[in-house]
């Protein structure tokens, strides 16, 4: 906006002084060329009366160069009848205008190398006709015109510098409350709430500000509000898990009941974090530095040996691959953890007791992907589920699973995406990028897609029954 209020009032000023300065030029010309003959007709005024009263060669010469114009005057008197005629002067008009202003009897002027001549014509008591001639040279004429359209020019151009420096101001007026809007929107954006905008400039500028400070404001609000309705809700789960608790002090010893206590600490310890994170306004975990992250393949260890107990009393198979060597992602280990378990426990809700499943790590150069697939009846709308507070319709899904997986994947740059398993069922992928850089192509219908890590093999390729 800043510049093109400069090049309009560029554009207009130069127009304005073209329009004027053009012709008010054109004009100084002609005044200068006027003032030239003006000053020629009055020294040829000024021998008029010597020779309306002699015609004698000596004194027509003392008034001429009385007149101060001896150099640039010529005087032609006619012949006699009793002698010849007299020329004072350097002749530089044709005979035949001279000739030509006798017989008119009214003054004229004609072109001549290096200038013009004004042609006075002058009774004498013979009745004839003298001819007085003055020289008018070029530079005469444009005397002065030059520095008059200098003066012009420097006006004009004083002109367009003004109005391009008060157009620029008023732009600067105009744009920097704009400017301060969209830092504050992208502040905003950001996640930092307390950015407002000041309100001056303009009055449309000015209620935007003040509109979006209003909206800040509100946002504020209303994340202050989720934040102590997450807390609460939260707070509320304190008691059923003291009951649990306290419960599985009687479950006596064994695998299950230790996995049941450590089940029900983990829980305790998740929903503490809850409640501090909803208080604090901070986020449950940072992203992972340089160094950071977790081993993927302890992680998904761990959390299988964790379901393999359920699976083994629901008589599912298990297979497990690509968790021999540690597969570093730059991912919290708690984030993994969740997203398996969401993944994991979709297999368990959602398809019938003895049904198979499998999970398998794979580490590229530039990714790692986590694949987990079952034998189960697959997901008939694979869009749909990935939608954020969709699930799948059933009692118990509230399609928080599925989102909670897929922003650990992009918060790496990856992706998630669902489709048919080898055993028939659904197959889950989760693409951890390693390198944000990595190259990026299009898929249809403009899905992100990244190119696949060199190696890629489909998981049961190569598996191996769980321990």
């Amino acid at each position: 906006m800043r510049w093109a209020l400069v090049k309009v009032s560029l554009a207009v000023t130069a127009m304005v002084v073209v329009a004027f300065a053009v012709p008010l030029g054109l004009v100084v010309k002609e005044l200068a060329r006027d003032r030239a003959f003006s000053n020629a007709e009055r020294d040829a005024a000024e021998i008029a009366p010597a020779l309306s009263i002699t015609t004698d060669r000596a004194q027509l010469e003392r008034v001429v160069a009385a007149a101060g114009s001896d150099a640039g005057m010529a005087v032609h008197i006619p012949a006699a009848e009793d002698g010849a005629g007299v020329e004072i002067g350097r002749q530089r008009a044709a005979d035949a205008d001279i000739a030509a202003i006798r017989e008119l009897g009214r003054a004229s002027t004609a072109e001549v190398p290096g200038g013009s001549v004004l042609l006075q014509p002058v009774a004498l008591s013979s009745g004839k006709f003298a001819v007085v001639e003055v020289f008018i040279p070029d530079t005469a004429v444009s005397k002065g015109v030059g520095t008059a359209w200098a003066v012009l020019a420097g006006v004009g151009l004083a002109l367009i510098v003004g109005s391009v420096a008060v157009a620029d101001r008023l732009g600067v007026r105009m744009v920097r409350p704009a400017q301060r809007l969209v830092e504050g929107a992208r502040e905003l954006g950001e996640g930092r709430l307390g950015a407002r905008v000041p309100e001056e400039g303009p009055t449309e500028l000015r209620l935007a500000a003040v509109a979006f400070n209003s909206m800040a404001d509100q946002v504020v609000q209303l994340l202050a509000n989720e934040r102590e309705l997450a807390a609460d809700l939260s707070h509320r789960l304190r008691t059923p898990l003291t009951v649990l608790r306290l419960n599985t002090a009687s479950l006596g010893d064994g695998p299950a009941a230790e996995q049941t206590r450590a089940a029900v600490a983990q829980l305790e310890r998740e929903v503490d974090t809850i409640i501090r994170t909803a208080r604090e306004a901070k986020p449950q975990t940072a992203a992972a530095g340089p160094g950071g992250g977790c081993d993927a393949a302890e992680v998904v260890r761990e959390r299988m040996a964790f379901w393999s107990a359920l699976a083994e009393d629901e008589g599912r198979t298990v297979r497990l691959a690509g968790v021999d060597r540690p597969v570093r992602i730059p991912v919290a280990r708690a984030d993994l953890a969740a997203a398996l378990d969401a993944l994991l426990g979709n297999v368990f809700r959602h398809t019938p007791e003895g049904t198979g499943f499998a999970v398998d790590v794979h580490n590229g150069e530039d990714a790692v992907i986590v694949l987990v697939s079952d034998a189960g009846p697959g997901i008939p709308d694979p869009e749909a589920a990935m939608a954020r507070g969709r699930g799948s319709g059933s009692d118990g899904s509230t399609g928080l699973g599925l989102d909670i997986v897929r922003r650990l994947a992009e918060s790496t740059g990856g992706d998630v995406r669902i489709g048919r398993s080898v055993l028939g069922g659904t197959e889950v992928r989760i693409w951890i990028q390693l390198d944000r850089r990595g190259p990026v192509r299009s898929g249809p219908r403009g899905a992100v897609r990244r190119r696949r890590p060199r190696g890629t093999v489909p998981i049961f390729n190569r598996s191996r029954s769980l321990p």
